[in-house]
């Protein structure tokens, strides 16, 4: 996957979030941001190291994201609570989960269909 495809995907993630945001309220918004917010993490990871394997980016980006999760359980400095979050949501853990199990499917097909 080149990094322009990498940043096309990442691009459309942002996109998707929004759109999720704009169209639904409640927890079809928040859990599908959370699977998104993990989506758009593992694109970064890719658009790093794009020759990242797909489950190790999925493996990785779902640490991240339950890294960024449990540290909300301290104190996150209120200038990052927008992008990191502020309130420990233990449901979160499984849609971050479900976002880079997905993300690592539709890349693992990507790359065996070229």
């Amino acid at each position: 996957m080149t990094r322009l495809h990498t940043a096309l995907v990442a691009i459309v993630i942002v996109i998707c979030g929004l759109g999720v945001r704009a169209l639904w309220d409640g927890p079809v918004a928040k859990y599908a941001g959370d699977a998104l917010y993990t989506a758009l993490i593992y694109a970064l990871l890719v658009l790093l190291w794009p020759r990242i394997r797909p489950w190790t980016a999925g493996i990785a980006a779902a640490a991240l994201s339950w890294m960024i999760e449990f540290a909300q359980l301290a104190s996150i400095p209120r200038w990052l609570q927008p992008l990191l979050g502020s309130t420990f949501n233990p449901p979160d853990l499984l849609w971050y989960a479900v976002g880079a199990a997905m993300t690592a499917v539709a890349h693992a097909a990507y790359t065996r269909r070229g």
